[in-house]
């Protein structure tokens, strides 16, 4: 009966049977699907012949006989209408019908609130004040700002005043690995400023910039995202900043730059690096709000792994941000920032790839008129210079294989890795590769032409792994170029190679090397 009432069924303008038919089944469904009682109708178990009210109005009023004699009397007053107009009423005003509606509203948002807070509950291990600034600010994104209600919903808010100064945060940070921000409850904290932090926090994980590390100067690093972030909230007009040390304003002209490119105008510029140095961020002077030491793969979780969590958190929230005209606009860079972290890595063979390409880059075609003469039937007296490809360089263009074939290595791996050098030499015009397999003893192919690899190889060995005479062997040979590389295609289960010239690892995903090496490592689903 209330659902009549908040979905503005109970109209005094409305009160034909076909509207009221659909009406009374849009209610059953309604019920049904959010599995509140059980209906005393078996009509509910039938399926609505639309989604929309008016539409399945419209269909009913077609033919009400036929509608009636299928659905029957699904309201909760039989053969009755659910609902009585008395005939001096006058039709509903505008105001009456968005009152209904917004508290209806209202009271959807505040019940999926709460049943994301109640679901996160078992992964809380610290008191909360729900009615904090902080919470109040975190509910927010969770219910009016789709961009980062994800990631919102999956972080906790600690606010311990003991547990900032041990952990020395002065205003916030975060941690990505348990899932909490930290508030610093001393500073005397607005609202707006509380917003602004939390979003500030929110695009840090969102857009992985500890993945994106990579090596950098983690304090320096961290300020170039400060920067490129606080313009993009300030460009929003999310919350204020809670203090102005943290706009960064460095008059640098790199307003549209990604944090990226800003590190390297940085740590390219000393006196701008020393000024820096002595910059705040949420943390403090001199320190990072990125808390985590670990990288994201170290989850163990069911579905995916923490990244990609928060990849996809992110995403979606984008997603459902443009969708909704009235959440207004977005920056256009931290939009194409956004979708530039969801794309998938680079495929492991892709990478070996682009390794090798250092090493055999393309040779330009030379014009020669070595070879027989091309003549144009229209001009047969000129003489046509051929365009080829040196036969010194190409007959140098070559690297080498040293392929475990030890009892370990199933065959499924080695056709993989065998494939991928294939389908790679055939593309870059690589004519011969050097293979040697090797297990306990070491079994030389000499030079092979790709497409043989593609077909069926004999392979021989299948016992031990001792692949470091095999790698002597490769690197002593007259006849292999001294600045080939080599490519050693193992399941990592061998002994100690030290190699003296540029090489690389392929081995099948979850592997790993018994030693320390410098060089790549590209892994490969067995």
């Amino acid at each position: 009966c209330n659902l009549h009432i908040f979905l503005n069924h109970v109209d005094p303008v409305r009160s034909d049977e076909a509207w009221r038919l659909a009406c009374e089944l849009v209610a059953v469904d309604w019920l049904k699907q959010i599995s509140i009682g059980q209906s005393i109708h078996p009509t509910s178990e039938l399926p609505l012949p639309a989604q929309n009210i008016e539409d399945i109005a419209a269909i009913f009023a077609r033919d009400f006989g036929a509608a009636r004699a299928k659905y029957g009397h699904p309201g909760t007053a039989g053969s009755e209408p659910s609902w009585i107009v008395s005939p001096d009423v006058r039709p509903f005003t505008a105001a009456f019908r968005q009152r209904h509606s917004d508290d209806f509203a209202n009271g959807i948002r505040n019940a999926v609130i709460k049943a994301v807070e109640t679901a996160g509950e078992g992964s809380r291990r610290t008191t909360r004040n729900a009615n904090s600034l902080a919470e109040r600010a975190r509910r927010w994104f969770v219910a009016n700002y789709p961009l980062l209600a994800s990631l919102a919903a999956a972080f906790e808010i600690v606010e311990d005043a003991e547990l900032c100064q041990q952990m020395d945060i002065s205003l916030a940070a975060v941690n990505t690995e348990i899932q909490r921000i930290y508030i610093n409850p001393k500073f005397p904290w607005t609202y707006p400023q509380l917003q602004f932090v939390m979003a500030h926090e929110l695009l840090h994980v969102g857009l992985r910039h500890e993945e994106r590390q990579q090596g950098r100067d983690r304090f320096l690093w961290n300020i170039a995202c400060d920067y490129v972030i606080n313009a993009w909230l300030v460009e929003m007009g999310i919350g204020e900043i809670p203090t102005p040390a943290l706009m960064l304003d460095l008059e640098l002209g790199f307003e549209h730059e990604s944090a990226e490119a800003l590190y390297d105008r940085i740590v390219k510029d000393l006196r701008l690096m020393r000024r820096l140095k002595k910059e705040r961020t949420l943390r403090g002077v001199g320190k990072s709000d990125l808390l985590s030491e670990r990288p994201p793969s170290w989850w163990t979780g069911v579905g995916c792994d923490l990244d990609t969590f928060y990849r996809r958190a992110l995403a979606d929230g984008l997603d459902l941000h443009m969708s909704q005209v009235k959440r207004g606009f977005l920056p256009g860079d931290l939009v194409e920032e956004i979708k530039s972290i969801l794309q998938p890595p680079i495929p492991w063979d892709v990478k070996l790839g682009q390794w090798l390409d250092n090493y055999l880059p393309p040779i330009a075609a030379r014009r020669s008129f070595a070879r027989a003469s091309r003549r144009q039937s229209s001009t047969p007296d000129i003489p046509r210079a051929v365009y080829i490809k040196p036969p010194e360089l190409m007959a140098a263009r070559t690297f080498g294989v040293v392929l475990d074939t030890s009892g370990s290595m199933d065959s499924g791996t080695l056709a993989r890795g065998l494939g991928a050098i294939a389908s790679y030499a055939l593309s870059r015009e690589v004519l011969q590769v050097r293979v040697i397999q090797c297990d306990a003893g070491i079994h030389d192919m000499g030079y092979v032409e790709p497409e043989r690899l593609l077909e069926t190889v004999e392979v021989k060995g299948r016992g031990g792994t001792i692949l470091m005479p095999a790698i002597a062997r490769l690197e002593a040979a007259e006849d292999f170029p001294k600045d080939a590389p080599i490519l050693v295609i193992t399941d990592g289960e061998c002994d100690y190679l030290s190699l003296r010239r540029a090489h690389a690892f392929l081995l099948p995903e979850g592997r790993r090397l018994p030693f320390d090496t410098r060089a790549p490592i590209f892994h490969f689903d067995a």
